[in-house]
């Protein structure tokens, strides 16, 4: 049986989404254990000094996700991506998921918020079938779960080295149509709604919410980011060819936005859940627009 007071265990904590839910958890006084694969990282460390109990984990060490399971009330589950040269590896991703989830109720676990990816068209794409096999396993575990599906992030503008996505040399070039709103959230709005969702489990169970905070063409968002950090930034519509180049899932996501109309969170309600969802401005003004100059200042 779990308790109120028994901690949450936090997967995926040195990552984006996992590190923003841990520190939002203990920002509101919520035991964390998080779970981490080397507690010497400057991002495990960061967490143990926020006040998280560390647990030495890896989600193809079955022995490991045990312990760090004990005594817990709920789990954040976001398995790692499983992406290589041959692209995604469905198989291994929705194993190391399906695995937390048999372990978590083994473990008297109580809750479950899982995070996985928007949904656009064809589920088979783009790596979302692995996602919505742990997203099956998660609803049909018996325990209280909320699903959320987070589009694209804010901080992929922040993003470096890639083909797509990221600002490099004063130009955003990605997938998405230039002249159709693109949806986006901020990963703090990830961390919210499963705050929110732990904090009230009988109010989120069953749900699953495709979350956005905002949606603004990529050229009025390229023409804002250069306002804000005070230098041009134009923004490049890949061609179907230039999509291909890059690999068959790029291209079929390039398909998927233009043959779909793309994400289709409902914002309007999302932000009656959450008033103070983020919009790319606010963003910008907080965070967004000063770590974009340093990184583009290196």
């Amino acid at each position: 049986m779990s308790f109120p007071q028994n901690p949450i265990l936090v997967t995926g904590a040195t990552g984006k989404q996992g590190g923003a839910t841990a520190h939002r958890l203990l920002a509101a006084g919520v035991a964390v254990r998080a779970l981490v694969r080397d507690q010497n990282t400057e991002a495990a460390q960061a967490l143990a000094a926020a006040g998280a109990e560390l647990a030495l984990g890896d989600f193809d060490a079955p022995d490991t996700l045990e312990a760090a399971l004990a005594g817990t009330r709920a789990v954040f589950v976001v398995p790692p991506a499983a992406y290589g040269a041959g692209g995604w590896d469905l198989e291994l991703e929705a194993g190391r998921g399906e695995l937390l989830v048999r372990l978590a109720r083994t473990a008297g676990v109580d809750q479950l918020v899982f995070t996985g990816i928007a949904s656009m068209g064809n589920d088979d794409n783009w790596g979302t079938g692995g996602k919505r096999r742990i997203e099956q396993a998660v609803i049909a575990s018996g325990l209280r779960y909320t699903i959320l599906r987070p589009v694209r992030f804010m901080e992929n503008y922040l993003m470096q080295g890639f083909p797509v996505d990221g600002i490099n040399d004063g130009v955003h070039r990605h997938l998405f149509p230039a002249d159709r709103p693109l949806q986006m959230i901020a990963v703090a709005d990830v961390a919210e709604f499963a705050a929110l969702a732990f904090a009230d489990p009988d109010r989120f169970h069953g749900l699953t919410l495709e979350i956005a905070g905002a949606a603004i063409k990529p050229t009025e968002a390229a023409a804002l980011i250069s306002e804000h950090i005070g230098q041009p930034v134009r923004y490049e519509e890949l061609t179907e060819s230039d999509a291909a180049a890059i690999g068959p899932e790029i291209a079929n996501v390039w398909r998927l936005s233009r043959h779909t109309g793309g994400w289709h969170a409902d914002i309007h309600a999302l932000r009656a859940i959450h008033p103070g969802l983020t919009t790319l401005e606010s963003w910008l003004t907080t965070t967004g627009s000063a770590q974009l100059k340093a990184i583009l200042a290196s």
